[in-house]
């Protein structure tokens, strides 16, 4: 009961949580990549997964599925910079094998820090994002990579018009024994004033390991001025991606 009644008591008192400004920045929830846009100075934003969810088969027949629930703490600095703190407290893991008994493991996994810096541009149809991030294997042993990760995220989006946008993203991870890089091509439409949806496709390659290749959408809705819930999901292309995964976020704007 404890988790509907704190989002009940933050939505309640999402009216107050911004009057300076009528403008919510953009969250970087949910997708792939990460909004190309930084909160103004002074500004907080919280998101929430609620939970997530990946599910896989492998060519054994073994069968996992995978429940987290991440947050990520986001602190304007300037005007075009912020600060982010990450975390996935909550994790749950069940395995099952072909012809045996599941087993099951919980605990929190990796945590880390980064920042995020919108890069200048000549015209508001064009923005512009880097987001360098350090990562802690604070987690549990099922859930953590087992060494510090530095990556270095680029995100570029193009307004068409006042409804549908283009977005690129890229991703370079090092660190933990496994360099890989993943890009995605995403597509955004305004359905009305607080609804939007898109579509998104990921393409990673890990050095030593298959690529991999997933596809999905999302839809977001500002239930308030100031709160965004939203639900997404990608299934694998390929045997090597996994099989499914989806997710429920709500996020919160403060000024």
């Amino acid at each position: 009961m404890r988790l509907p009644v704190a989002l009940a008591l933050l939505l309640i008192a999402s009216p107050a949580l911004a009057q300076d400004d009528d403008d919510t920045p953009a969250f970087d929830r949910p997708g792939i990549g990460f909004s190309p846009s930084t909160l103004p100075r002074g500004s907080v934003a919280l998101e929430w997964g609620l939970p997530s969810l990946e599910r896989d088969r492998d060519g054994d027949g073994t069968r996992s599925t995978e429940y987290s629930s991440d947050l990520n703490l986001r602190i304007g600095l300037t005007e075009h910079v912020e600060l982010q703190a990450f975390s996935t407290p909550f994790n749950h893991l069940q395995v099952k094998p072909r012809n045996s008994s599941a087993s099951s493991s919980n605990g929190g996994g990796d945590s880390g820090v980064a920042v995020k810096i919108a890069l200048p541009s000549a015209s508001d149809n064009h923005a512009w994002a880097l987001l360098a991030s350090t990562t802690f294997a604070t987690g549990a042993r099922d859930f953590s990579e087992g060494g510090t990760q530095y990556a270095l995220g680029a995100s570029y989006e193009y307004t068409l018009n006042d409804r549908w946008s283009a977005a690129l993203y890229g991703n370079a991870i090092r660190g933990a024994g496994a360099d890989a890089f993943t890009w995605s091509p995403s597509v955004s439409v305004a359905l009305t004033d607080t609804v939007s949806s898109y579509l998104e496709a990921g393409f990673t390659h890990t050095e030593g390991e298959a690529s991999t290749a997933i596809a999905g959408a999302g839809v977001t809705w500002m239930v308030a001025r100031t709160v965004q819930l939203d639900a997404s999901f990608d299934v694998g292309l390929d045997s090597r991606s996994p099989d499914l995964q989806a997710g429920l976020g709500v996020s919160f704007f403060f000024q």
